[in-house]
């Protein structure tokens, strides 16, 4: 069998979902007709209700981006003191909290899930700890149940960072109905886009005008504001690309699905290599993470390494840990010994290329790329770790 050819262009760990440039031509001309650019334009409206329908979800509020949709979620809530969250996510999560003057609490992850582990929460719970915020890491839903009955017994609300959770489901319903608020990213890279963009989940209609009011400055009136809300409008812009992007994305999830699948076969007898265990539920595929063991040849580094200098940019989400970074490090629950499985997980896994436009060809030259790796090895050594 030949080997598949080195790809003259880079591949990257994802590629943004675009449709057809001249699809979106009209909804431009319909921003110039109707010379709305922004402030709950009529595309603005139309999505949160497509979006309602589409996700099965009862209210949503639009934001620019996630971050200021995390950091709005925490005002609307108003949250303070101490907040229990996980090291092994997106910084934006960690810094919502320090941006509202929340310290963050950081609790251990599942080392199967990657989410946070329900077991590690009660401990940490403090007579200063107001709210809970774990992370949807791939897609993968958190053990939802676990975590509100602790929340209820504690009083204590959930903010879900759903970032990654577009569409997925949980027990034949959307996993963004869990908690008191989920909220979402449609940044280029996730698996639903508006270029850039997010939205807040929220459970009935007073929440819902509490964050629309606090997302536009805390204005109620031309003359009245009644809150010290900040600007997170998202554009018509951005809207009208999100309506256009829905469209497709039933088949853009089936994409994934079957890249999903054609990694996981051709992944499954390689020494020193570790898929995630299949989401219980409806994922989104939005990640393909693998865990590079001990038993496989290369660090997972040199692997990192060995892609790229073959023109594949895989990546290693999420390394560092954010409690490692210069603002969390000195805190005590981000102390290397209360997170032995964040750690082993950001020092194992790699995110492999994962969108619907790569083909079964690429994926073939990038397991090729890793199998290569396995020739070096003893036979003996093959098969005592294939057993």
């Amino acid at each position: 069998m030949t080997a598949p050819a080195k790809p003259a262009t880079p591949i990257y760990v994802t590629q943004s979902l675009l449709p057809a440039l001249e699809d979106f031509i009209p909804y431009l001309e319909e921003i110039w007709k109707h010379n709305i650019l922004t402030n709950g334009g009529p595309f603005h409206h139309q999505l949160e209700e497509a979006l309602c329908d589409y996700l099965g979800v009862k209210h949503i509020c639009l934001f620019t981006n996630g971050t200021l949709a995390l950091i709005t979620a925490l005002q609307a809530l108003r949250i303070t003191g101490e907040v229990i969250t996980t090291p092994y996510s997106f910084v934006a999560t960690a810094h919502s909290l320090l941006w509202n003057g929340i310290k963050p609490v950081f609790v251990d992850i599942d080392p199967l899930t990657f989410n946070m582990d329900p077991d590690k929460i009660e401990a940490a719970i403090t007579p200063q700890t107001t709210a809970i915020m774990p992370v949807h890491c791939y897609g993968q839903p958190c053990d939802v149940e676990r975590i509100q009955r602790i929340a209820d017994n504690y009083g204590l609300k959930v903010i879900y960072d759903a970032a990654h959770a577009f569409a997925v489901q949980h027990k034949g319903a959307s996993v963004l109905n869990h908690g008191d608020l989920s909220v979402l990213s449609f940044h280029a890279t996730k698996v639903f886009n508006t270029f850039e963009g997010g939205a807040i989940v929220c459970p009935d209609a007073k929440t819902k005008t509490r964050i629309d009011h606090l997302k536009n400055f805390g204005i109620v009136g031309e003359t009245t504001v009644v809150a010290p809300g900040i600007n997170g409008k998202m554009s018509e812009i951005n809207a009208a690309f999100g309506l256009l992007q829905l469209k497709g994305i039933d088949q853009a999830l089936q994409r994934r699905a079957e890249v999903d699948a054609y990694y996981r076969q051709r992944l499954a007898r390689v020494p020193g290599i570790r898929c995630q265990p299949a989401a219980d539920g409806i994922t989104n595929h939005a990640y393909f993470p693998v865990l590079v063991t001990p038993a496989f040849p290369l660090s997972r580094d040199q692997l990192f390494q060995h892609l790229r200098d073959n023109n594949i940019y895989a990546r290693r989400y999420f390394y560092p840990l954010i409690s490692d970074f210069p603002m969390y490090r000195g805190m005590a629950s981000a102390a290397p010994a209360n997170l032995p499985a964040a750690r082993q997980a950001a020092e194992q896994i790699i995110c492999l290329p994962q969108y619907p436009g790569l083909t079964f060809e690429q994926i073939d030259f990038i397991v090729s790329l890793i199998t290569d790796a396995t020739h070096a090895m003893p036979p003996a050594a093959v098969a005592a770790i294939a057993v």
